[in-house]
């Protein structure tokens, strides 16, 4: 049984992520936990009294309620279930908690707050959890993204980390619609070092048994625009990337506009955390 995290503002985003992530696993026994935290909304007002906070908790736990009724009735799905977490935690802080007691095995997240702004790259929360989450996959849903089958996986490297067990997130989504994965490498170099080289041949080791091909871009424009430009151009269904220090990812999640990143996400991103 899989085990996946839901957070939920109560947006149209978030709902949009969470049939995603429902129709993504409509073959797979899951267990579906919808997070809410109270924290945020609290954290924005001063001199919150304790009745008013009740109120809101239970309003909260009401939303919750129904958000789970909802689901069972556009989900009439023998292989899910649902559980509802309500958490006064911070929401990064809630999530790791989760992570950790219900041996969550994915997060499923919009990638906007309940204000949608078009310019926003990720909203404040998402860009946070992508930055900080150290123990679990993340898959952020764009504002909504209709259900597409993820029959191609592009994963941009640039060789420089070695790659062994974070890969297994990326070859479980693979395995759920037999996908083709397409590495995808900027050559900036004219030739690969020793340590790329060695990490290439790994990397084709370790996903003998996947479709997989191999695509080298000529260092034509900004990495972000190349890689748009790579999903548009192979109709790639999920973009997935490994989060370690210096990497891609940690450039494009430093600054959320997109003015001045150049990167939106039109289609879901696996972001996976570094082991190493």
């Amino acid at each position: 049984m899989k085990h996946i995290l839901l957070p939920t503002d109560f947006s149209d985003n978030a709902w949009s992520a969470i049939v995603y992530a429902l129709k993504l696993y409509s073959d797979i026994e899951c267990k579906f936990y919808f997070l809410h935290s109270t924290s945020v909304r609290v954290s924005t007002m001063s001199n919150i009294s304790n009745k008013l906070l009740k109120i809101m908790t239970e309003n909260d736990m009401k939303e919750l309620t129904v958000l789970k009724e909802m689901a069972e009735n556009v989900n009439a799905n023998a292989n899910h279930n649902f559980e509802i977490i309500l958490s006064s935690e911070e929401l990064q802080y809630a999530i790791e908690f989760a992570i950790k007691k219900h041996n969550i095995d994915l997060v499923v997240m919009g990638t906007k707050g309940a204000t949608k702004a078009k310019e926003i790259f990720f909203g404040s929360n998402t860009v946070h959890i992508i930055k900080k989450m150290k123990l679990c996959p993340i898959m952020a849903v764009p504002d909504e993204f209709e259900f597409v089958k993820p029959k191609q996986i592009a994963f941009p490297t640039d060789f420089n980390h070695f790659y062994g067990e974070e890969l297994l997130p990326l070859k479980h989504l693979a395995e759920l619609f037999n996908s083709k994965i397409r590495i995808v490498h900027i050559s900036k170099e004219e030739s690969l070092t020793k340590s790329q080289d060695y990490n290439l041949a790994m990397l084709k080791a370790n996903l003998e048994d996947y479709q997989h091909s191999f695509h080298w871009l000529p260092d034509y424009a900004k990495k972000t625009k190349e890689i748009n430009d790579f999903i548009e151009e192979l109709d790639i269904d999920v973009l997935s990337m490994i989060n370690y220090k210096h990497s891609f990812i940690e450039s494009i999640v430093k600054e959320p506009i997109i003015k001045k990143i150049g990167f939106h996400t039109t289609i879901p991103f696996l972001v996976i955390p570094c082991l190493s």
